[in-house]
């Protein structure tokens, strides 16, 4: 399987975005992706003002990428966008994943939340606005078993390793908004660690450059093995990167290594 990471700069119009993230896909596609992964907050990441209304999956976003993903015969997964929530003042983080038909194959609602404040350099309270979720999720992508998450999950080792022992995931996916301060010396660093102790492919797609108000993010967005190595990544800026997916060294790698069957908790 080829998967395709793509790396967007969205910002206050989302009609621009849609767009921009339309192109990607279609290069993703001429490429030779069957599979293409797009960062969160794929349509809108801007001032909360300026917000659309949050929509159901199957809304003008979820419409959109439907479309999309049966246009050009690829399985998309549409990074992240505001899900109407359970009430009116807050939304769900929510990703959608579509088959080669445009059919809905699986949702899932980001779990952890951002909650941060670092004097001085970051203040910034995602609960107050967008309402956890309580299901890890991994769809069966042709055979390929792809656990799904959202950003500030890549903190939480135990999601993976549930995805990957109970899920059975082969894959694990990350669209994200990964702020700047924190990128530069995490990003990389726990994409790797998810990949290396679960012993899995991961996907990360990141949103890219600064975005209003006051928010920088870091991309780099890539795609590593499970042995931890590095296969492609996206430079800084707009842009996709693509890599093979080889399952037979994933399970050589199982079986050379036997971390997972090893372990004891």
């Amino acid at each position: 399987m080829r998967v395709a990471v793509c790396q967007l700069n969205s910002r206050d119009d989302r009609k621009a975005n849609l767009a921009a993230a339309e192109a990607l896909i279609d290069r993703a596609a001429e490429a030779g992706a069957d599979l293409v992964l797009l960062p969160e907050y794929v349509d809108y990441l801007g001032p909360g003002a300026g917000m659309p209304a949050p929509e159901p999956v199957d809304g003008e976003v979820g419409q959109f990428f439907a479309d999309a993903a049966r246009r050009r015969g690829v399985w998309l997964i549409a990074g992240s966008f505001h899900e109407a929530g359970p009430d009116r003042d807050r939304t769900w983080n929510t990703t959608l994943v579509f088959d080669r038909t445009g059919a809905l194959a699986a949702s899932y609602r980001k779990i952890h939340l951002y909650d941060v404040e670092i004097p001085g350099r970051v203040s910034y309270r995602e609960s107050a606005t967008v309402a956890p979720g309580d299901q890890p999720v991994v769809v069966d992508v042709e055979g390929v078993r792809v656990g799904l998450s959202i950003c500030y999950d890549l903190r939480f080792p135990e999601l993976y390793r549930r995805l990957a022992t109970d899920g059975g995931a082969h894959l694990l996916v990350v669209p994200a908004a990964f702020m700047m301060h924190t990128g530069r010396d995490h990003w990389e660093v726990l994409l790797r660690a998810r990949a290396i102790e679960n012993q899995c492919f991961v996907a990360a797609a990141g949103q890219t450059g600064d975005h209003e108000p006051g928010r920088t993010c870091y991309g780099r967005s890539m795609v590593v093995d499970p042995w931890g190595t590095l296969l492609s990544q996206v430079p800084d800026g707009p842009g996709f990167a693509v890599a093979d997916l080889d399952l037979d060294r994933l399970e050589r790698i199982r079986g050379e290594l036997p971390s997972l069957a090893n372990r004891r908790l």
